[in-house]
């Protein structure tokens, strides 16, 4: 529960991967909706798409999942392309951001659908690539120091 995490003082919350269908999870979007602006917060994957359908956003099943380690993606914030390792069958609908307070931040370059968001008020952020694949492309590492700044950001606001 929301509770028992704030009760162990976490400097953030990591959300990982996992198997089916975000939307059969709805006790996960409602503890990460009330997890947001209490704790940093990094999704990869499912947890990418847990955070999309806790802030309003919806998800579909992609006609074929991306799968292997050699998908490239761009950071809209950098214009910088990463190329990423990929396991997933669903994805954020990107049009249904704009009724949220979610931002994207990264493409799927192949088919353009939506690889990474960022909350506009809240330290959250996310990526539906999975940056931690070893073996497999290390071009997304950063994600991991911005998540850690975050953290140490959130610690000083406090």
């Amino acid at each position: 529960s929301t509770e028992e995490i704030l009760l162990m003082a976490p400097d953030g919350v990591m959300l990982s991967n996992g198997p089916g269908d975000p939307q059969d999870i709805p006790h996960a979007h409602e503890t990460v909706r009330k997890l947001l602006g209490k704790v940093p917060i990094f999704g990869i994957c499912m947890g990418h798409q847990v955070i999309g359908l806790a802030c309003g956003a919806k998800t579909f099943k992609l006609k074929f999942g991306h799968r292997g380690g050699n998908h490239p993606v761009l950071d809209l914030r950098t214009n910088k392309v990463s190329i990423t390792s990929q396991n997933h069958g669903y994805a954020i609908d990107q049009n249904s951001l704009k009724d949220t307070d979610l931002e994207e931040t990264h493409i799927a370059l192949n088919d353009r659908t939506n690889e990474g968001v960022r909350h506009k008020k809240y330290p959250c952020f996310s990526v539906q690539y999975h940056p931690e694949a070893s073996p497999g492309p290390e071009d997304a590492n950063y994600l991991f120091d911005d998540f850690i700044q975050m953290m140490e950001d959130f610690k000083k606001e406090c």
